[in-house]
Parts: C-alpha cells; structure tokens; sequence
C-alpha cells in the first residue's frame, strides 16, 4: 500500500519530471523564433532570466518583445507542469536590481488540473504560426469568451476589431515596413533571424510565405520571401484582428502580456483556430496610437493577432526548430 502521508508527498517535480516539463513547453513562441531565455533549476525552485544576447537591438531595442517572448514561456512552462501534476507559485520579477531576473517557480502538488490546462497542454505540440490567408474564423463569440476570461488575470484586455478597421491597420503596417524598409541594420538582423533552414533557432525558410501569398494578407510582418508559391490561391482573406492591451507600459506588464498571448494562441489551437501573433505593428508609437483609437478603452495596444479558420485536408507544417534543452535550462543540484 502506497503512503500518501504528508511526509511521504514530493513537494518538488523531480528531474525527470522537470527535464519532460522543459522540453515541452520550449515550443513557445517567440519574436523571430529567437527563443531568448535561460532556466535555471535549482532543485527547489526554477528561475527564468532573459537572454540579452538574443535582444534584437535594431527591432527591438527596449527589450519589450523579448520579455513578452519570455512571457509566453513562462505560461508554457506552467501548463506543462500542470498536467504532470504540479501547481506553480510564480513571483514575477523578483530582484529589483537584476533587470534580467523574470520570475521564479515554486511547486505544489496539483493532481487535478482543470480540463481547459489539459486541452491547453495537448495544443502546445500542435499550435503553429499560419501566415497565409485563412477562412473566417469559426466559432468566434464562444472563443472570445474564453480567450477573455483567459487574459484577465494578466490584467489585460482582449479585443476584435471590427472589419472596418483593417484597412487603416494595414496601412499603419505599410508604413511601419517603408519606415524599416531603408534601415540596414533593422534589416541585417531581419535577414539574420529569418531563411535558414536547418538552424535551431530563427525562422526557418519553409515557414516563410512568397510575395504572391504575402500580398493576399492585409496585415503581416515583410519578411525575407520565400520562392515563388501560390499556396491557398483561391482563397480570399478573412482573418479576423484581436487586440492585446495593457494598461500601462511596463516590464510587468510586458511579461504578462506573453502570458496571456500564449494561453490565447493555445486556446485557438485548442478550439481549431489558426493564428498569427504580430508585434511589428506595435514597435512605432504612430501605429500603437492608431491602434488604440480603436479599441474600445484606454490601454497600451501589445500584441495584434490573425486568428481565423485554415482550410481542411492540408499536410501539417513542420513545426520550426528549437534550440537543444541543454542550451536553455541548467540543472543544479543540492
């Protein structure tokens, strides 16, 4: 008979269980596919630092796509460890004097997650990043609904544009890409993170879209085109635009923001949506401010997200590659 005293319940994942956790939840997204974190376990905790060699300076030069990339690891990592079993106790920026120290990890035993962790856990293999045109989303009220009771506790707000407001979006897009389209540096790291296949890291080309397929999208980050294709050709585009809005700019609140858009992008996932998160249209400050006339409320606009239905019968991408655990996460031993 198995003693389920106190004593005799582990009150931290072992290794194993941690190494399993780590290995899944690294398919989280992040800017460029970047992957900008260190883990460190301790063998009672686990800490997440940001990766400051992998700052996107020209892009990114605050470091507020790196820590909401960090942000959407950090949710990944706290659903993967609850369908193993394990409650996290997260405190989010934790030393006041290490900008770089994101948050710490504290175990309980949970051995009954909700089921909403469950489906979320099973999609992190699943959700990929579709930047071709796509079908009205599906079942759009009943996903909102979920997708907003999901960010709240991030204190964040999720909103849909309303369709009218797509061409001025894309034109604040536009503008954003001829304002980067002369800046050599931003485009040395663009074309440094993006078309190399059989990398670790960065965006592979196969992920990539042609300048056919890109110009049937009305909002999209320009990258690099891939050759010549006309996937989905007869399709028109209807994605949908969701809004992720802080209500302030902050650290804090950038950390949150990946949080909350990972348990978004694993809710579309989850009720057979297909997204693409944008931050590029929210890196200059005239179209964060076109964006925040639209929205409903006051807030700092994070994060765009195409969400929409993709069509039936297609082979399934490969998922983009990740970087070796060993590379991310140390192992410390008491």
């Amino acid at each position: 008979m198995t003693d389920t005293s106190p004593s005799h319940v582990r009150s931290v994942p072992d290794h194993s269980t941690v190494l399993a956790a780590m290995r899944s939840a690294g398919r989280a997204p992040s800017l460029h596919n970047t992957q900008p974190w260190r883990w460190v376990f301790d063998g009672v905790r686990l800490h997440l630092y940001r990766d400051d060699d992998r700052l996107m300076t020209s892009a990114d030069p605050i470091g507020r796509q790196l820590v909401i990339s960090c942000g959407a690891m950090l949710h990944h990592v706290r659903t993967a460890f609850a369908v193993k079993g394990w409650h996290t106790d997260i405190t989010r920026l934790p030393d006041s004097n290490r900008s770089d120290y994101l948050a710490v990890i504290a175990y309980r035993p949970w051995p009954d997650p909700p089921v909403g962790v469950q489906v979320r856990a099973r999609a992190m293999d699943r959700r990929r990043t579709d930047r071709l045109p796509l079908y009205a989303p599906t079942g759009l009220p009943q996903f909102l609904r979920a997708g907003r009771m999901l960010v709240t506790p991030h204190y964040l707000e999720l909103d849909l544009l309303d369709e009218s407001a797509h061409a001025k979006l894309a034109a604040a897009s536009d503008r954003t890409t001829a304002v980067r389209r002369y800046d050599m540096e931003y485009q040395a790291e663009l074309h440094w993170w993006t078309g190399h296949s059989g990398d670790p890291e960065g965006i592979p080309r196969e992920a990539l879209v042609s300048d056919a397929e890109f110009s049937r999208i009305s909002v999209g980050r320009t990258f690099p085109s891939a050759p010549h294709s006309a996937r989905r050709g007869d399709l028109e585009d209807h994605a949908r635009l969701l809004v992720l809005s802080s209500g302030r700019e902050s650290v804090a609140a950038w950390l949150h923001t990946g949080e909350a858009l990972s348990a978004v992008l694993l809710e579309c996932t989850a009720a057979g949506l297909a997204s693409c998160p944008m931050t590029h249209i929210t890196e200059m400050p005239s179209a964060r401010m076109i964006i925040a006339s639209m929205l409903p409320h006051p807030g700092v606009p994070q994060v765009v997200i195409r969400v929409g239905t993709a069509p039936d019968g297609e082979p399934e991408n490969p998922p983009t590659p990740r970087r070796p655990l060993t590379d991310i996460l140390t192992m410390q031993h008491k």
